[in-house]
C-alpha cells in the first residue's frame, strides 16, 4: 500500500531561481544554467536531497531537494535583478559574458573581477533564498519558454 501524501505538491519555504538573458543560444542557456546553479549545494547544504539508487541498489548523485525554476528577462531585467538581490544580500551566482571566452574556473574568476559589480555584462544569474525576496527579485522577470 502506499502513502496518499508520497506525492502530494510540497510548497517549499524557499527558491531556487536562474534568470537568463533572453537573447542566447539554447546551448548557452543550458551552459549557464548548469554553471550557475553549480555551487550553491556548497554554500547551501540544505537544498540538496539524499542520495539516489535504482531498484538494482546502482548509487545515484544526490540532486537538489526542490526544484529550479528558470525564468528569461532583457539584459536591462537581469541589471535589476542584480541589484536587488545584491540589495537584499541574497545568494547569487553571476555568469558575464566574459566567461564565454574563457576556459576554466581560474579564468572565470578573475574575468569577473575585472569588471566592477555596476560593469558585468550579465547573460545570467541565479538567486537562493526566502521564496518571497526571490521573487521579488525576479519581479518582471518571465517563466523560460
Amino acid at each position: 500500500m502506499t502513502d496518499d501524501n508520497a506525492n502530494a505538491p510540497v510548497r517549499f519555504d524557499t527558491k531556487i531561481a536562474v534568470l537568463l538573458r533572453d537573447d542566447l543560444e539554447t546551448w548557452q542557456r543550458l551552459n549557464v544554467t548548469a554553471f550557475l546553479v553549480s555551487g550553491l549545494g556548497t554554500q547551501a547544504p540544505e537544498v540538496i536531497g539524499e542520495p539516489y539508487a535504482d531498484a538494482d541498489d546502482t548509487p545515484y548523485l544526490p540532486m537538489f531537494r526542490q526544484p529550479v525554476l528558470v525564468f528569461a528577462g532583457s539584459k536591462e531585467m537581469l541589471t535589476t535583478a542584480h541589484t536587488r538581490a545584491v540589495g537584499r544580500g541574497t545568494m547569487t551566482a553571476v555568469f558575464t559574458s566574459d566567461l564565454f571566452a574563457t576556459g576554466h574556473d581560474k579564468a572565470n574568476r578573475a574575468a569577473v573581477r575585472a569588471v566592477g559589480r555596476d560593469g558585468l555584462d550579465l547573460v545570467g544569474l541565479a538567486v537562493y533564498g526566502p521564496r518571497n525576496a526571490v521573487d521579488k527579485i525576479l519581479k518582471g522577470a518571465s517563466m523560460h519558454p
